[in-house]
């Protein structure tokens, strides 16, 4: 343990205050924070340690570009997938659903590919499968075949880029700031601010945000930047690194018609300027699915087609006698088309019975036509499994740039945030407004004495649960945005912690201060400056400690909602042991560790010993309580010492801080590893180096017969598999002749 002025830190921090458990829990929490701010960050990687294979494996491209400039030219990547199966145990009725059902494709570098279908067809899931975001389950199984270039790889072999339906940022600060931030965390190689702004004015220029540049992105209590606008900033932000395949979830949700088309267009730009595109979309308009070079149509998990779209689609089915009528969105057609009627058993029967002969047609029709060159997976050597350089964008010295970066960023989170800082500073004054109008100006009476305490302990409460119900009700929805940020590399979690921390103390403390200087005076507690002073401290380490228990069950809890369930609940059971409604002395064995957990009790313990020592009352019996010893006696603290309470509470603010940075390490997001699939039907764990699948005299074969098939009509190749529809009726769209 390192020394800390001739002592070590568990016995300099434990010898604030308390003993026994109090010590033991100190010094854990001390040596968390040893370990939390000050490890160092990843290492970069040598530079003659370059990963040569990979750039091998994009086909030479970007040979002789720069690899450390943000403008680099964008690595063309292709990804191909086969027979991705996905399935979903259920426990309770020991069943298997399948999400998705050997789906095969390929997305290609200068192209838009769309994942179409009905709900729940998969869409969502084959797009996380492929971007590698799919959650990890232990109820899960993902099995299949991923090729990168040709080669079998891992989603850290390229940069990506993954754009989430829902839009997350930090509300009050501008577009070019939340731009810059990004910039200056993920673009270590840029130092000059005139460089690196140059680069935040381009990307605004190209993603068309000019316009709102300088506007705060807002939330739902802050009007800011249109939905349009901030899906273009999520793809600003997502652009920072240059990544070679853009993924997006859904980008039109909650957009207009207007706005939907200007996203799509956006992306469609992207695709020609050579990134790798690849989006799920639930029905498109018109014009939107026009833009649109690669469509992957899926129903219930399963593959009816996989190909160019436009026309080309429309011809394939009308080969079935699906047509479309004129004058109709074909993205609605084939929505239609593919889609289970459920509104009666007839319609059920029928649309069942055409959507699965339809799967099995495309499945005969792509293991012979479509994506015919073997998948083999090859062997990979050491370097072509090694991380790109400029992937790794963590530094040993970058702890402290960190810190300052977030700190800055939280600050100006913190500080503009001005319809919650006025709620909460309104709320503070008038909850002291009540409180000393019930409370006016106690006496020193016997039933003064009864009072008092309740007076103490309702601050206390108040105090507490103001400062939780401000942090569970915020910081779920920060966490999202800080997972999101942390997978790309951008921060490690002890310098954001650490900055959250300091930046929210000098706002933290204002409202305690706001709240003792009103009730105070008007209840006339005792009226002295230096009582005055430690009233006011109490309260503020008080809100402190709430706030990081706030913090720790919006680690704890997947949602807002939830934390504001849990949160309230968990103080109720510090208020029932807080001193007041049960005393210390009488608390059940089993309980005992409670009181001491409490942050409740330690700041009505602090308050009373302020307010009661040195006070003397009116009395005209014996029996009759004439000094405060006697009150602080009755309540089992007399003895204790305000500095120790202090400590009590500092105590478990630092092991709340520290269960907040453990449950988030741990709950920071996995996910789910794709099994490699062999054609035997073998299952092969992704670690594991694979033989070739195939001999080359025999890959050479399979690859020649395809070629032909190629070359003939597609009139042809559907004629069999029409056959297999037998007496399916040609489907018809409403509403047309």
């Amino acid at each position: 343990m390192a020394p800390f002025g001739g002592k070590s830190i568990a016995d300099a921090v434990s010898g604030i205050g308390g003993n026994g458990v109090g010590r033991l829990l100190a010094a854990v929490a001390a040596a968390m924070l040893v370990r939390i701010f000050s490890g160092p960050g990843i290492a970069l990687l040598p530079e003659n340690e370059a990963d040569d294979d990979f750039s091998d494996a994009e086909g030479g491209a970007g040979d002789g570009d720069d690899d450390s400039s943000p403008e680099t030219k964008v690595r063309p990547v292709t990804i191909r997938w086969r027979n991705i199966t996905c399935s979903l145990s259920d426990k309770s009725s020991k069943s298997v659903r399948f999400l998705l059902k050997n789906v095969t494709g390929e997305a290609k570098p200068g192209r838009f590919l769309a994942i179409m279908g009905p709900s729940g067809s998969g869409k969502t899931t084959l797009l996380n499968v492929l971007a590698g975001q799919l959650s990890s389950s232990p109820r899960l199984r993902l099995s299949g075949l991923l090729e990168v270039n040709g080669r079998s790889s891992s989603r850290k072999a390229f940069k990506l880029a993954f754009v989430r339906q829902e839009d997350l940022f930090f509300s009050q600060l501008t577009v070019r700031e939340t731009l810059s931030f990004a910039a200056e965390l993920q673009l270590r190689e840029i130092s000059s601010p005139a460089e690196r702004d140059e680069y935040v004015n381009n990307l605004l220029f190209r993603l068309g945000l000019v316009s709102c540049a300088d506007s705060c992105v807002g939330d739902a209590k802050v009007r800011g930047i249109s939905g349009g606008e901030k899906k273009r900033l999520s793809l600003a932000c997502e652009l920072i690194a240059s990544p070679s395949v853009i993924f997006a979830d859904e980008p039109t949700t909650g957009l207009d018609a207007f706005q939907a088309e200007q996203v799509m267009e956006t992306l469609r730009k992207l695709a020609q300027d050579g990134h790798t595109v690849i989006c799920s979309i639930h029905q498109p308009r018109g014009s939107v699915y026009a833009k649109f070079d690669d469509v992957v149509l899926l129903t219930e998990g399963a593959l009816v087609y996989a190909g160019p779209a436009g026309t080309e689609p429309l011809t394939y089915f009308g080969n079935f006698g699906f047509l479309c009528p004129e004058h109709v969105n074909p993205a609605e057609f084939l929505a239609d088309l593919i889609s289970v009627d459920y509104s009666s058993s007839d319609s059920v029967y029928s649309s069942q019975k055409r959507v699965h002969a339809l799967v099995d047609a495309f499945s005969q029709r792509s293991s012979s036509i479509l994506y015919a060159t073997p998948l083999g997976v090859k062997q990979e050597t050491k370097n072509s499994m090694r991380p790109r350089r400029n992937a790794i964008v963590e530094r040993k010295d970058g702890w402290w740039r960190q810190f300052f970066l977030l700190l800055k960023r939280a600050w100006m989170q913190a500080s503009r945030d001005g319809p919650t800082n006025k709620v909460r500073a309104r709320m503070s004054v008038a909850s002291a407004l009540i409180f000393g109008s019930v409370f006016w100006r106690m006496g020193k009476s016997q039933t003064s004495i009864q009072d008092r305490m309740g007076l103490l302990q309702v601050a206390a409460i108040n105090t507490a649960m103001a400062a939780l119900t401000k942090t569970v009700g915020v910081f779920p929805k920060e966490r999202a945005i800080v997972d999101r940020e942390r997978s790309k590399g951008s921060y490690s979690l002890g310098p954001y912690l650490l900055s959250k921390t300091i930046a929210e103390i000098p706002i933290g403390a204002a409202f305690p201060l706001m709240f003792g200087a009103v009730l105070y005076p008007m209840a006339r507690l005792h009226p002295t400056l230096s009582r005055f002073g430690k009233f006011c401290g109490i309260m503020t380490v008080e809100s402190f400690a709430a706030s990081a228990m706030g913090l720790t069950v919006g680690a704890m809890v997947p949602n807002t909602e939830a934390a504001m369930a849990v949160g309230p609940s968990l103080m109720t059971v510090f208020i029932v042991f807080g001193g007041y409604y049960v005393n210390a002395d009488n608390t059940p064995i089993i309980f005992r560790w409670i009181p001491r957990a409490s942050l409740i009790r330690w700041a009505f313990q602090g308050l009373c010993i302020n307010e009661f020592s040195g006070l003397e009352f009116d009395h005209q019996n014996t029996f009759d309580v004439q000094t405060g010893e006697q009150a602080l006696e009755r309540l089992s603290f007399k003895g204790s010492r305000i500095r120790e309470t202090i400590a009590a509470q500092c105590r478990i603010l630092m092991f709340w801080y520290c269960t907040t940075y453990l449950l988030l390490e741990k709950n920071k997001p996995k996910y789910q590893k794709l099994e490699l699939l062999l054609d035997n039907g073998d299952s092969e764990n992704t670690g594991v180096q694979l033989e070739p699948a195939l001999d080359e005299e025999e890959a050479v074969d399979q690859t020649e017969e395809p070629e032909d098939e190629l070359k003939q009509p597609l009139d042809d190749q559907s004629q069999t598999s029409s056959e297999e529809f037998g007496e399916i009726r040609p489907f018809v769209l409403e509403g047309s002749k």
